[in-house]
């Protein structure tokens, strides 16, 4: 049987939606013996302003995105995916997405909860998940 997927990015943001995608894409992971690259974005526009007068919040923005991945990347494991790959990035979530982990990575597929942490960015600029099926180059599967 020929693989259709070999590397699949799942982005995880600690949100319901994030966890039920990532769910999915263990599935699809083994299903097509594909490499699972679990993939979390700290969005430096929330601390953009706060970072200039208290770094010690940044930071552990970025220590519970570590978090975040090395229980993701613990559960890929239990659940007997073999090939697993963390990425912690920061920068601004649709555009990583879509742009610098596409270049870096050249996933086959994205999976991405249809909703994240982050309602009101939702409400004024459109959601994460509409950008990347707008811009990713590869398959993308929305999970509600």
């Amino acid at each position: 049987m020929t693989s259709t997927y070999k590397k699949i990015v799942v982005a995880v943001d600690g949100s319901g939606d994030a966890d039920k995608a990532f769910k999915r894409s263990l599935d699809i992971a083994k299903r097509n013996d594909a490499t699972l690259i679990i993939t979390h974005v700290v969005d430096t526009r929330t601390y953009a302003t706060i970072a200039e007068y208290d770094k010690v919040i940044v930071s552990e923005a970025e220590e519970r995105g570590r978090e975040i991945l090395a229980d993701y990347e613990t559960k890929a494991r239990e659940a007997n995916v073999v090939d697993v790959k963390v990425d912690l990035k920061k920068g601004i979530p649709k555009s990583v997405l879509t742009t610098e982990l596409e270049t870096e990575e050249n996933p086959d597929l994205i999976i991405i909860g249809a909703t994240g942490l982050n309602a009101i960015e939702r409400f004024l600029i459109g959601s994460v998940s509409e950008n990347v099926v707008r811009h990713a180059s590869c398959d993308v599967l929305i999970v509600r």
